[in-house]
């Protein structure tokens, strides 16, 4: 079958079946046309990557055991990491997964702690104190300790151990593009 239908299949979208190509999670053959071709065993493998995807694996963690994928059934998550010992159970997919659990606790902490500080911070009746800060950073250019952001996508609202934040340097001025003048209110 071909790539619409295999996706279709499989429960996701044509590009995130070509995601998992280039992953190297399936592979797919070529049509004489030159289109990619799926069978009914690469439909349950990535129905496999999908499932495991959802119970919060990340594609990087799937890719570790790749190999692996062939063997596993695609009755569920629940067949993959058995709670008993016995003969169906991976230790290499339970390694990963309880590797991600504790990542994801980690991140889970980090975030009631940022959240509780910036409740503090608002004023958020209930919000109690502050949690604690990390150990504070080395001196850096800004002064003695740099501000912990909240998180690689946040910007520096505020500094969070109490120092005013400092503006952003405003960024060289360039001359006016060619046109006519801008009108002015």
């Amino acid at each position: 079958m071909r790539i619409g239908d295999a996706a279709a299949a499989a429960g996701m979208t044509p590009r995130a079946l070509r995601y998992y190509e280039q992953q190297g999670l399936v592979t797919a053959r070529r049509a004489p046309s030159g289109h990619r071709v799926y069978d009914e065993e690469d439909i349950r493998r990535l129905r496999v990557v999908r499932e495991l995807r959802d119970a919060g694996l990340t594609v990087g963690d799937v890719r570790t055991f790749a190999p692996l994928l062939r063997t596993m059934p695609a009755g569920g998550v629940p067949d993959l990491i058995p709670r008993a010992t016995g003969p169906g159970r991976c230790p290499a997919v339970e390694a990963v997964a309880r590797r991600r659990l504790a990542d994801l606790d980690a991140r889970i902490e980090r975030l009631s702690q940022l959240r509780a500080r910036l409740a503090a911070r608002l004023g958020e009746p209930g919000a109690g104190a502050p949690a604690p800060t990390a150990p504070e950073a080395p001196a850096g250019p800004d002064g003695p300790a740099t501000a912990a952001r909240a998180g690689a996508d946040s910007g520096p609202i505020f500094r969070l151990d109490g120092a005013p934040a400092r503006a952003p340097a405003p960024a060289p001025a360039s001359p006016p593009p060619p046109g006519p003048p801008a009108l002015r209110a």
